[in-house]
């Protein structure tokens, strides 16, 4: 039998792995930009900016649209609070939601069990939930002036761990930083990586990045882009040559 793992590295499921930000406010932008990419890309990734603006309105509609969501709102709050928003969240129906690991371990303890409590007891979809480490706009000096003691990779793994304790699925990470998380957690462990910019791309905010190809060959399961197809010319040629990217990483 083939695994999950297996299946979700075979170049068949290239386009499930891309996930797209919506980092837009408009309902009729993310109207024109989920018809146009629904079949070039695995999950539309709904923000802060987005949900904000539209609320789980723009969830359906995308969910109308045959998109899969990414729910990237980052719950950190005390353990009860995060846990109702993650059951809120799993009734929505989203693919995959995260929360900011730092909130603790309890908090992500807690949102794990009544999230697979809901799913039992309603019978939904069990949503990928993942731990949010270190945001790829932040650098050591960053780090150290809030108090963090260590490297960047430090903290992210001691992270990663304690989200895998607490029963998570998964992570939210730097490339930069996915093989010291699987030399820590393991290949089942879901790593995935906002920071993610073409060959010779605009950093923008972000500070600890990697091109399409180079992220997928060490060995990230989906890789998050905004910017560069949401401002490219021909977004779906944009999207079409990331793909190739991770296509020629897998081979």
């Amino acid at each position: 039998m083939v695994s999950n793992l297996e299946l979700l590295r075979t170049p068949q499921s290239v386009r499930e792995r891309l996930i797209l930000a919506l980092d837009v406010d408009g309902l009729d932008q993310v109207k024109a930009l989920v018809r146009e990419l629904v079949d070039h890309v695995g999950m539309f990734k709904v923000g802060k900016q987005l949900f904000t603006h539209a609320g789980p309105a723009v969830v359906r509609m995308i969910q109308e649209m045959g998109g899969e969501i990414f729910l990237d709102l980052k719950f950190h709050d005390i353990p009860n609070t995060v846990a109702k928003a993650a059951v809120e969240a799993t009734r929505m129906g989203v693919k995959m939601f995260n929360v900011h690991a730092s909130g603790s371990l309890e908090m992500m303890r807690c949102a794990v069990k009544e999230v697979r409590q809901v799913c039992r007891r309603e019978s939904l979809r069990y949503p990928t939930m993942l731990a949010v480490t270190v945001l790829t706009s932040l650098s050591q000096k960053d780090l150290e002036r809030v108090g963090v003691v260590g490297g960047v990779a430090d903290q992210v793994v001691r992270l990663a761990l304690l989200s895998r304790e607490a029963g998570m699925d998964g992570v939210v990470a730097s490339p930069q930083e996915v093989a010291d998380i699987r030399a820590a957690c393991g290949r089942r462990f879901i790593i995935v990586c906002p920071g993610i910019r073409p060959h010779k791309g605009k950093l923008d905010d972000q500070k600890r990045v990697m091109t399409p190809r180079e992220a997928i060959r060490a060995g990230a399961d989906y890789i998050v882009v905004g910017r560069s197809v949401l401002e490219a010319k021909e977004a779906v040629a944009a999207a079409r040559q990331i793909l190739a990217e991770m296509s020629s990483a897998l081979s």
